[in-house]
């Protein structure tokens, strides 16, 4: 493997895929190879060691009882933890989003998650599902974000982590912010799968992972014509 291959890990599909999650995987390969940007993905399941050398880690959402089993897995395993050590980019979608705080609840138990994230999230009064919109950190200097969303927590993030937006439709964290950010990690309720809707997402986790301020345009037509579909679909 050439030390200029781009190395995608997801993590634990066999626990955690919802909404089309593996769909983040296949639409990071295509924006890099679009490029010219050589690729290599994986797909670690939970009985597998957990590489550190990758350059980018998805996570994806799924029921309790996986979230809780993938959480322990990965506290073991330590791979995930050296990886992010290492300057690794990582987006978490949904339960492996809340996973990444120091807390989490999973079938009316108090979980530890990997706390890779200051945030812990609890239970909400009521199930969050439906569109979701956000005005994402101007920092990141992204376009909004949009995504579907259903899950029954509610995520309160400490001093150590900003949100990565602010909610204009649904629900998201607290009604208030979505999902969080820190060094390059990336953590958002968003299904979709989240990078189908948010390519410019994609290509902030590429830039990040090979250390590049910018990238060449790519037609982004398709892409363009589905965001302004949801986007108009969450302001209605």
């Amino acid at each position: 493997m050439s030390e200029s291959t781009l190395r995608i890990v997801w993590i634990y599909p066999d626990l955690l895929s919802t909404y089309g999650d593996r769909g983040n995987m296949l639409i990071l390969a295509r924006r890099a190879a679009m490029r010219g940007i050589p690729v290599e993905a994986y797909e670690i399941r939970s009985d597998q060691p957990m590489p550190s050398s990758a350059d980018i880690y998805l996570i994806g959402g799924g029921e309790d009882g996986p979230q809780a089993l993938a959480a322990q897995r990965l506290i073991t395993d330590g791979g995930l933890h050296r990886a992010v050590n290492q300057g690794a980019a990582v987006l978490a979608i949904c339960a492996g989003y809340q996973l990444f705080g120091h807390s989490f609840f999973a079938k009316g138990a108090k979980c530890s998650g990997l706390g890779l994230l200051d945030l812990h999230s609890d239970r909400g009064e009521t199930r969050a599902v439906g569109e979701l919109r956000g005005d994402i950190d101007p920092r990141l200097g992204l376009p909004p974000l949009t995504g579907f969303e259903n899950h029954g927590g509610r995520t309160h993030l400490g001093p150590g982590v900003s949100a990565l937006a602010r909610v204009t439709a649904g629900i998201g964290n607290d009604n208030q912010t979505e999902g969080a950010w820190h060094g390059k990690i990336l953590g958002t309720y968003s299904h979709g799968p989240a990078l189908a809707r948010n390519p410019a997402i994609a290509d902030l986790l590429l830039r990040w992972a090979i250390g590049a301020d910018s990238l060449s345009p790519v037609d982004d037509t398709w892409a363009d014509r589905l965001r302004g579909e949801r986007l108009a679909a969450a302001s209605t």
